[in-house]
């Protein structure tokens, strides 16, 4: 079986003889993967109603477990964003119905954001739909092989982490 980074490899081979090319081989792929990913991501949240923005900060709430809550710092630690872009995001899921504020109970400077049942069915629809796509990529690959890459991409990732 060959794909078109097979062609683009043999390219390089021909013109640079001297370079081992083993890299082009996998981040070609993943990043090529990537843009597929990308795209399906779009397309399962605009399916929902939502932005992957909005997904990324009401998925983080949601994965918090019951009350699905979080302090605003703790959220800019899930989803890697500046203080002033958190507080945007909140604001505009707030106005959607989406998340609510509430006194922290534990300081008295401090709020919580909070996932409504809106914003709930929102992202539990759009992570329904996203697992659906990607589980489309998954299909030529049997369960042992998706845990092997799995591994192989932890792997890479750790360093990172």
């Amino acid at each position: 079986m060959r794909d078109e980074v097979d062609d683009l490899a043999e390219a390089w081979a021909r013109e640079r003889p001297d370079l081992d090319l083993a890299p082009v081989a996998v981040f070609s792929r993943l990043s090529r993967l990537s843009r597929h990913l990308d795209l399906a991501r779009r397309e399962a949240f605009t399916a929902q109603g939502i932005e992957p923005w909005e997904f990324d900060v009401l998925a983080a709430l949601r994965r918090a477990g019951s009350p699905y809550e979080l302090s605003p710092g703790r959220l800019l630690r899930e989803t890697l964003v500046t203080s002033g872009t958190m507080t945007n995001r909140v604001d505009r899921l707030a106005t959607r119905g989406f998340v609510e504020r509430y006194p922290d109970p534990e300081d008295r400077r401090g709020v919580l954001v909070r996932l409504t049942p809106e914003g709930k069915a929102a992202v539990d629809g759009a992570f329904t739909s996203l697992l659906e796509a990607e589980r489309g990529f998954l299909t030529d690959l049997t369960p042992r092989q998706q845990s092997e890459l799995a591994d192989l991409l932890r792997k890479l990732l750790t360093p990172f982490s």
